[in-house]
């Protein structure tokens, strides 16, 4: 769904205002969306006994404190990217691995609650919007949070893939013996250039399981406003 549409554009296949749309979602995932997703992996490991992200000065909402450049770019080209990781001290966790995993969850839970924030939204406006309202400046209202929803769990998907570096590895490695986890994060990087090859030739589900997710959240984020629409 993303990936046809970020193609569509490089092939001059979609209109500019469809385009324009997009890059506001992204630079409102970039500025808003992703300090959420960090602050959301700073605020768990906090609560499971990190104290360091305070002092790090990641417990923080502020974008400033959580942009890499590269990763902001990538979103905005690609539909998926990165921000600065948060630096977590697991040697101040009960149970370092389950500590890691839990913590690394917390990242595209937050993308997802975003998704369902941006879901709500645009299902009310379906629900109450005023007849005429999706000729013209609404219909592209509409659009915009339909690609905010979509870009939201395209990320959470991404993230969640079970690969170092990624927020997925970290919850793989709760179920994985020591040696296994460090062999593969002596690898990490090449893993991360392999993650970007996969994705860009379509090898991996990305794209279908976002989808699915998609129509769960749109069906979900709907049932509140069921009777109007």
């Amino acid at each position: 769904m993303l990936f046809d549409f970020i193609r569509s554009i490089q092939a001059g296949t979609v209109d500019f205002i469809e385009v324009l749309i997009y890059i506001i979602v992204a630079l409102m995932i970039i500025f808003l969306v992703m300090p959420f997703h960090e602050w959301a992996h700073a605020f768990t490991a906090y609560k499971l006994g990190d104290t360091s992200v305070k002092y790090r000065k990641r417990l923080t909402l502020n974008p400033l404190e959580h942009i890499d450049p590269v990763g902001a770019l990538m979103i905005i080209l690609l539909g998926f990217g990165w921000a600065k990781p948060v630096p977590i001290n697991d040697r101040n966790f009960k149970n370092a691995k389950v500590g890691m995993g839990i913590t690394a969850l917390a990242g595209p839970v937050a993308n997802l609650v975003a998704a369902l924030l941006g879901g709500l939204i645009y299902n009310a406006i379906l629900a109450f919007a005023p007849i005429g309202f999706y000729s013209g400046f609404g219909e592209y209202v509409l659009y915009f949070f339909f690609i905010y929803v979509q870009l939201n769990i395209t990320l959470a998907v991404f993230n969640l893939i079970p690969i170092p570096p990624l927020d997925g590895s970290k919850i793989l490695f709760m179920f994985l013996p020591d040696k296994w986890v460090y062999t593969l994060y002596k690898y990490e990087n090449l893993f991360f250039v392999a993650i970007f090859a996969l994705v860009w030739l379509d090898i991996l589900p990305i794209g279908y399981i976002s989808g699915a997710l998609f129509s769960f959240v749109d069906w979900l984020t709907a049932l509140p406003f069921v009777a109007f629409i």
